[in-house]
């Protein structure tokens, strides 16, 4: 899917001390509050969106780790969009998919070509403008819990 996000890293800190600086800790970003627990061997940070009244799209982070032997370990971050959320991006994502397919037959079937072109303009404004917005909300909460996961598990 194109809004899920894998980084790994590698980190000389043992499993174990990685999972007890991060575990029950609190996450703040952009005054959102995530919680660090876990569940089936792995940790998961979730978002506490339940006072929210403003439309958010939020990300459930995983974190996976592998012993690599020795003090070696692989950590694996990836951040999903939640169910809930996931509607209303993939609906923009897909209504720009089919106008830019219309232009692009249009263009090939049709001498019209003005309507072609304004089809095709406005279809890549309107993905242009939600890709910015996903950047500076969506994408940037992952960002910005892979640098605290890389943080804590580092040091």
């Amino acid at each position: 899917m194109i809004f899920k996000r894998t980084y790994r890293y590698q980190s000389s800190v043992p499993v174990e001390a990685i999972k007890t600086k991060l575990l029950g800790k609190h996450v703040n970003i952009h005054n959102m509050d995530f919680e660090v627990y876990e569940k089936d061997k792995m940790l998961r940070i979730i978002p506490h969106a339940e006072q929210e009244r403003a439309l958010k799209t939020l990300p459930i982070t995983h974190i996976e780790f592998r012993d690599k032997g020795g003090a070696k370990t692989q950590v694996v971050i990836s951040s999903k969009m939640r169910k809930i959320d996931s509607g209303g991006p993939l609906l923009v994502v897909v209504f720009c998919a089919f106008m830019l397919i219309a232009a692009i037959i249009l263009l090939m079937t049709s001498q019209e070509t003005q309507i072609t072109y304004i089809l095709l303009s406005i279809s890549l404004l309107i993905f242009l403008v939600f890709w910015l917005r996903m950047q500076t909300g969506y994408f940037d909460y992952v960002r910005k819990i892979r640098d605290y996961v890389k943080a804590t598990g580092l040091n």
